[in-house]
């Protein structure tokens, strides 16, 4: 089976440009061969021709290599430090930041941003740039509905002022929703924006490899303008941030130098 995996992770390069290889083969492997199986097919062969024909399973291919766990202000002490820290000095430098949440997921981490930009800014002049390579999600984001347990972080009034509550949970306000652009992107191959401020990418590179992880924090660093800024995850802590033109600004924030 292992090669008839690998023949598998040849044909997704060929047919999309996702590189199976970037992401650590064991975990990959498991949750990939659990959706297989969960769909009836024996082997990545057949399940790959498949993928070929019908687009909602691809699309759940695409969610099961994806890690979509998010909620708003995760790790809420980090977005403290960006709210009253890192915010204010970029908005010193340009009122109009240029700001990127990569990997955005189920939309969380973008509306977060959104939300506390709107403190310093009317909303009409917040944009930020969400991008995912999962379309379904992607599509989630934009409807904007959250369960309870996305929103437990939530201050209760921005709770009030963000979101509409119904029965079952909540939704973004349609006038936070006009600040977000999503749009699909592979972080692995495309090719990135620059004279970005600030770019948001959290609890996504933990799952890449070691080279795949050193090829984006350089692309990340070539994305940002000087003084710009990469927020990540609390377990992405980059441990040699000169390597790639950085320097630490804050725990988890590193400032292109």
């Amino acid at each position: 089976m292992k090669c008839d995996y690998n023949e598998f992770v040849d044909s997704v390069k060929r047919k999309t440009g996702i590189d199976l290889n970037l992401y650590k083969e064991a975990q990959m492997k498991r949750r990939l061969t659990s959706l297989r199986e969960k769909k009836g097919y024996n082997d990545f062969t057949s399940f790959f021709q498949a993928m070929l024909k019908d687009e909602k399973l691809f699309d759940e291919f695409l969610e099961r290599m994806t890690i979509n766990v998010s909620e708003f202000y995760r790790n809420p002490k980090r977005w403290e430090v960006l709210e009253n820290k890192i915010l204010p000095r970029l908005l010193k430098q340009n009122p109009r930041p240029k700001v990127w949440s990569a990997a955005c997921s189920t939309g969380e981490e973008p509306y977060t941003l959104a939300i506390i930009m709107s403190h310093f800014m009317p909303l009409s002049q917040v944009s930020i740039l969400a991008t995912d390579i999962d379309r379904a999600i992607l599509e989630r984001a934009k409807v904007g509905f959250y369960a309870e347990r996305s929103i437990k972080d939530v201050p209760k009034e921005v709770l009030h002022n963000a979101f509409n509550k119904d029965v079952i949970g909540y939704t973004i306000k349609d006038d936070i929703k006009k600040t977000i652009k999503f749009r699909q992107g592979n972080l692995l191959a495309d090719r990135f924006e620059s004279n970005f401020d600030l770019i948001v990418c959290r609890n996504v590179m933990i799952y890449f490899t070691e080279e795949a992880k050193h090829e984006l924090y350089q692309k990340f660093s070539d994305a940002l303008r000087p003084g710009g800024v990469l927020f990540v995850g609390s377990t992405e802590q980059i441990f040699n941030p000169q390597t790639y033109g950085f320097e630490t600004e804050d725990t988890f924030f590193y400032r292109k130098k």
